[in-house]
Formats: structure tokens, C-alpha cells, sequence
């Protein structure tokens, strides 16, 4: 096995942080969370796309670099070691565009690929709802046809960056009368439909980024269904692949976590003197974001060969999830009291962290897929 890198992707990688260290902001942006921090965001986006930054793995016509896979995922290392801004349209870029690659048609693409890469229109998800969170096939929200448009009634909650997004990405039930996985569609609906209000959900930290949706009859025209009527789950399957697997949570930004880590105890050392108890656990969550990053490299080869993703994205979901909340609580137990101020960024990883368990399908959901349909387990 070589685990080295090829002149080729190591030049691209000093390429990246050379530009990197020149362009990224010297102070950290307001919280994309925040309007205002959210129009800071996008402006960064803007800067990456036009410098070819973007979507580096994306076709040239779409604004990216037609990098490998490998090559995106030294990007992304040297983005996060950078201290670069937080990717307000990842929802957009790093889960939809690939479900737009596979199951949209070429006008679909001309129209949403490039004005999503350089952040001109921002996405949200749309799935979950009031009584169906990790139960995605439970959803409620129906959207009859009526001619060339769907009628959209219903809610949908839990939607990151909602209250600010331009359009949405919505599963809903087109066939009324349907159950469960059968007779769902999914729609790409404008922020702006009449009969669409997103409201802000309050959040402990105040910051109003988080919203729900309620759906009046709001119409969206058929130009707007992703893969075909009844076809909903088959296309919402592809981009849970990309959200629990690779596209949404590449090793960098998890490294980048460690690194800091190991920088805090070697501060604290230097000032407390070294605590051996916590030194192993700083050791221990270290050692955890170097196997998610070579599990990623394994996964990125298997993929190169031809092989899905399928239901190894569930592993690596739990994999990513509870090595950021140990991470960050590492921190917080080498910090003591001075983890809990309300400027500690130590803190705020950590509450952020808290939800990766849960988002993207609770971890209980991926182990009993992982018992399932990795290890063969009876269902029970």
C-alpha cells in the first residue's frame, strides 16, 4: 500500500495554501447564522469561485478545477488548516449538487450548478418535519400535481440557514394517498414561492440562522422536480450518501480540530505543567481524526474503482459525529472553568458538535443500518 502523495497532487496542494494564506480574511467573519454574517459568507464564496476555488472537483464549465477526488480532499486539509471561513453553501454544494450530477437533466444543471458554486443562490434542506425527523419515510408534507405545477401543503422544521436561503430542497409526498417510501418527489422550490414563509426557530445563542417552513399552497412548476414523479426516495437515498459520508464532512476540518488540540495542551502544558491523565486523551482523539482521515482515503480508492458508497456512509457518519463531540470535549476538560466563557470557541464547537449525532439521520438510525446491511445482522 502507498500512502504517499504524487509530485502532481502535492504541487496542487502547495498551490492551494499559497493562495489560501494570501486570501483568507485576517479577522474571522460574523456568524453565518446572522444576516449579516450570512451576506459575509456569501461574499467569501464569490471570492473563492471566481479564483477557481470553489468546487475544485466540479466540471470547468460549472466554475470548478475537474480535480480528483484526492485532490479535493487536499483542498479541503488545507482549507481547514487555514483557518478559512465556514462554507455557508455547503448544504447547496456538498449534498444537492451531486443528486443534481446524477438525477438532473442538462438544463437543470446549466440552470442551478454555477450560480450555487459561487454562492449567488444559497440552499437549505427541506426534509424533516414536526413528526418525522430521522423517520424520513414518515413525512407528511403533500404536493399534489395540478397541471405542470405541485401544490405544496404542509411544514417542514429544523432547516439550516433557512431563514436566509434563496431556494430549498424539499421531499414531499406527491401521491397523497401514498405510504412511506412510495409516492414521494423531490422539488427544488424558490425561497420566494407565494404561499412559502420560513420563520426563524429561536435558538439558545440567539442567532436566528435556523428556521421552519410552512407551505400554503405554495405552486412549483414541474421544471422543478428532481429525478421523476413517485421517484423520491431513490433520489433523496443519493444525497443522505453525500451528507453521512465524504461530500459533507471531509477529515480537514477535523484534523484542523486535533492540531489546535494538541497545540491547547502544549499551551497549558507550558503553563500548569503537563497533565499525563489528559495527555492520553488528547493522544486518543488525535489518533481518532488521523483513522477517519486514511478510512476516507480507503473509502475515496474503493469509490475510484467503480465501487458505491452505499452503506458504508452510515460508518462513517457515527465515525465523524463522535469524534467532533470528542474533540471538542477534550478542550473543554483541559480548559476547566475557562471552557465555559462565552467567547471560548472551544465551547461553541462543542454545542455544534453536540447535534452531529443527531442531523444527517440520528446515530441509532446508522447502526442499525450498519448492523443491517454491513454485518448481516437480523433485523429486530
Amino acid at each position: 500500500m502507498d500512502l504517499s502523495f504524487t509530485p502532481a497532487e502535492e504541487e496542487f496542494r502547495e498551490e492551494a495554501r499559497t493562495w489560501l494564506v494570501e486570501n483568507v480574511p485576517a479577522e474571522p467573519l460574523a456568524s453565518m447564522d446572522t444576516p449579516d454574517g450570512f451576506e459575509e459568507h456569501r461574499a467569501w464564496e464569490h471570492i473563492l469561485f471566481d479564483a477557481g476555488w470553489a468546487v475544485v472537483s466540479w466540471p470547468e464549465r460549472y466554475g470548478g478545477r475537474e480535480a480528483s477526488l484526492v485532490e479535493w480532499l487536499i483542498f479541503e486539509e488545507e482549507y481547514w488548516a487555514s483557518g478559512a471561513p465556514g462554507r455557508v453553501s455547503s448544504n447547496g454544494v456538498s449534498l444537492l449538487a451531486p443528486t443534481i450530477f446524477d438525477f438532473g437533466t442538462p438544463e437543470q444543471q446549466d440552470r442551478f450548478l454555477r450560480p450555487m458554486a459561487r454562492g449567488d443562490e444559497v440552499w437549505a434542506q427541506g426534509w424533516s418535519e414536526p413528526d418525522a425527523g430521522s423517520d424520513l419515510a414518515g413525512i407528511k408534507t403533500k404536493a399534489p400535481r395540478d397541471g405542470d405545477h405541485f401544490v405544496i401543503d404542509g411544514q417542514k422544521t429544523w432547516c439550516s440557514r433557512g431563514a436566509f436561503a434563496d431556494w430549498f430542497f424539499c421531499l414531499v409526498r406527491t401521491d397523497p394517498d401514498s405510504e412511506r417510501h412510495a409516492g414521494l418527489s423531490y422539488l427544488l422550490v424558490p425561497g420566494d414561492t407565494e404561499g412559502l414563509e420560513a420563520r426563524a426557530i429561536g435558538r439558545l445563542d440567539g442567532e436566528p440562522g435556523f428556521a421552519e417552513l410552512f407551505f400554503d399552497g405554495a405552486r412549483v412548476h414541474e421544471r422543478y422536480l428532481l429525478g421523476g414523479e413517485g421517484e423520491g426516495w431513490a433520489v433523496a437515498m443519493a444525497t443522505t450518501g453525500s451528507e453521512r459520508g465524504l461530500n459533507l464532512r471531509a477529515p480537514g476540518r477535523f484534523m484542523a480540530a486535533a492540531d489546535r488540540l494538541v497545540g491547547l495542551y502544549k499551551e497549558l502544558a507550558d503553563s500548569r505543567g503537563p497533565d499525563l491523565d489528559r495527555r492520553d486523551q488528547v493522544v486518543s482523539a488525535w489518533m481518532g481524526a488521523q483513522a477517519y482521515r486514511w478510512q476516507t482515503y480507503a473509502t475515496e480508492s474503493r469509490l475510484r474503482g467503480g465501487a458505491p458508497i452505499g452503506s458504508e456512509a452510515s460508518f462513517m457518519k457515527v465515525l465523524w459525529s463522535e469524534l467532533d463531540v470528542e474533540l471538542h470535549a477534550t478542550a473543554l476538560r483541559l480548559l476547566g472553568r475557562d471552557g465555559e466563557r462565552a467567547d471560548s470557541s472551544w465551547m461553541d464547537g462543542y454545542v455544534f458538535a453536540l447535534s452531529g449525532p443527531i442531523y444527517a439521520g440520528t446515530n441509532e438510525i446508522q447502526r442499525n443500518i450498519i448492523s443491517e446491511r454491513v454485518l448481516g445482522l437480523p433485523r429486530r
